[in-house]
């Protein structure tokens, strides 16, 4: 690398390749130093107290799923779950901004850095982020997996480009989009094109979606879940929407971090996505989420609407003022207890996390492979006041495989593949309710997480082995009859309901909103049609 970054090898694939030209300069994957250096020459961002740098996303704060689209063109059409999630954009409307972005880079400093999604290297895919702004390669830089050997990035070729522009704002009625933001993507020409939004994770999710769309064919699993694994060796996937605590029970200090987002199953075992995390950090404790805290206090961390005194540079992670959305994006090796590998053993356990506000669902089940399909298909939990505007009273969320709007193919080839591998590894599922027990949201109270991380750590290390089941009449889950250091009446929700009848009437209720949001699975899954 030159002081300022660009190669000082030549590149096997130039950028000329990817149709860019006439560019001002262009900074060939810059060190994080060299990054810094960069941003702040081009006033993208601070620096605050201990080191990590703060920007702003500008208009969005967050993903704009409405205005991500898929190109329809032969190579894919018939392959993607077409539907509200992954709509059509025409291919000649593609090209079209194809070629405006293009321009756009003209005369303006361009930051590439080439890196791989995926930890297994049978399985990783080589991706050439190009971007407008020196804090967004430093965000690739720290969420996917870097490339250190000179040699190898040389003779780099990148299988799927990301082209975004965050400045370059479309026009929806020349170019067809629903407003200026657009997330783009090409599986023909393998290529993504981002323009209008600042916010970091629509690169991170893309990828996402990308592998999404690439690994099933190949019999691999992608899963929207963090992992571990323990001391013994034995590993455990969680899978949770946003709020149910799929980050804090992972992070458990016992057991060495895989990775907290995005992970692959293959025939050998889980492999993690990518090279860093991308953490909410809105109230961040750094007595419950220490190892994230901490994160938030190093050079190399980039935060995202984080809110710092202009003076002291100090942070103030309470502050909601830009928004709830708050973020830290990065690397893994920042977090002691992480994995270097990025791999383990096949999964002993699988969780899935949701929080019921309506406070019926039991704090923990097992599920057979069926119900573990269902729930997978389903990806419930429950949104609350406060949590988004408008919402007043609980509100149910299903979010199929636990990521909807990433999940490019019908929802059920995820779910197949999931029952395969479960029975072929024989993994162990379990359902845990995060959420509420002894009635609902405003009613009764939030599980205690003491009381649910007993719960964790006794699925993961056998203690549930001798312990005596039951089956409940409204979801049929299986609830253990005891767990070490959990009083025996948390586990089965009824018992904390003071009003039975008003328990059974909420129990009605959300199985019939479970069975309304399967019918659109049940053509395709009809051997799950009747598990609630």
């Amino acid at each position: 690398m030159s002081a300022f970054g660009t190669s000082k090898f030549q590149l096997k694939c130039p950028l000329e390749k990817q149709g860019l030209y006439n560019t001002a300069s262009i900074i060939h994957n810059a060190t994080t130093a060299e990054l810094y250096e960069h941003a702040l020459r081009r006033q993208e961002g601070q620096v605050a107290h201990r080191g990590p740098f703060v920007v702003r996303t500008g208009k969005f704060t967050g993903r704009a799923p409405n205005d991500k689209f898929i190109v329809r063109e032969p190579s894919s059409e018939d392959k993607i779950g077409w539907g509200d999630v992954n709509r059509p954009f025409d291919t000649a409307d593609f090209d079209r901004i194809h070629q405006k972005v293009l321009a756009f880079f003209q005369s303006r400093e361009v930051f590439v850095q080439d890196c791989y999604v995926g930890a297994d290297a049978q399985n990783r895919l080589a991706v050439r982020i190009i971007s407008e702004k020196a804090w967004h390669s430093m965000f690739a830089r720290n969420m996917f997996l870097r490339i250190l050997d000179e040699s190898e990035l040389a003779g780099f070729v990148p299988e799927f480009t990301v082209i975004d522009a965050p400045s370059f704002l479309a026009d929806p009625e020349l170019d067809h989009t629903r407003s200026q933001a657009f997330i783009l993507m090409h599986f023909g020409k393998k290529l993504v094109l981002i323009g209008g939004t600042g916010y970091g994770g629509e690169i991170k999710k893309s990828m996402f979606t990308v592998m999404n769309y690439l690994l099933p064919a190949k019999g691999v699993l992608p899963m929207h879940c963090s992992a571990n694994v323990g001391k013994d060796g034995t590993s455990a996937v969680f899978f949770g929407l946003s709020g149910t605590g799929k980050t804090s029970l992972s992070a458990d200090p016992e057991r060495e971090l895989i990775g907290d987002d995005e992970h692959g199953w293959t025939d050998k075992g889980i492999f993690n996505f990518e090279g860093g995390c991308y953490a909410k950090v809105i109230r961040l404790s750094p007595t419950a989420e220490p190892d994230i805290f901490n994160c938030t206090r190093l050079f190399g961390t980039v935060l995202e609407n984080v809110i710092m005194d202009p003076e002291t540079r100090r942070l103030d992670l309470d502050a909601d003022t830009i928004t709830e959305n708050t973020r830290a994006a990065y690397p893994i090796h920042y977090i002691a207890n992480a994995s270097s590998s990025g791999e383990a053993p096949h999964p002993t356990n699988i969780v899935m996390l949701t929080a019921d506000a309506f406070g019926v669902l039991p704090p923990i089940s097992r599920l057979t492979t069926e119900q573990a399909m269902y729930h997978f298909l389903t990806g419930y939990t429950a949104k609350v006041a406060g949590t988004e505007a408008g919402i007043v009273e609980p509100q149910t969320t299903f979010s199929t495989c636990f990521g909807a709007p990433f999940m490019i193919l019908p929802p059920t080839v995820y779910a197949e593949l999931l029952g395969r591998k479960v029975v072929e590894h024989k993994s162990t599922c379990w359902l845990i309710n995060t959420g509420w027990t002894g009635g609902g949201y405003g009613t009764g109270k939030r599980i205690s997480i003491d009381y649910t991380r007993k719960m964790v750590r006794a699925a993961l290390n056998g203690g549930f082995e001798s312990v005596a089941f039951k089956t409940e009449e409204y979801f049929g889950l299986s609830i253990p009859t005891a767990c070490p250091g959990v009083p025996p009446e948390v586990l089965n929700p009824v018992n904390t309901w003071a009003d039975k009848e008003a328990y059974r009437a909420t129990a009605a209720d959300l199985r019939s909103r479970f069975r309304k949001n399967f019918a659109k699975f049940e053509s395709h899954a009809p051997h799950l049609r009747d598990i609630m």
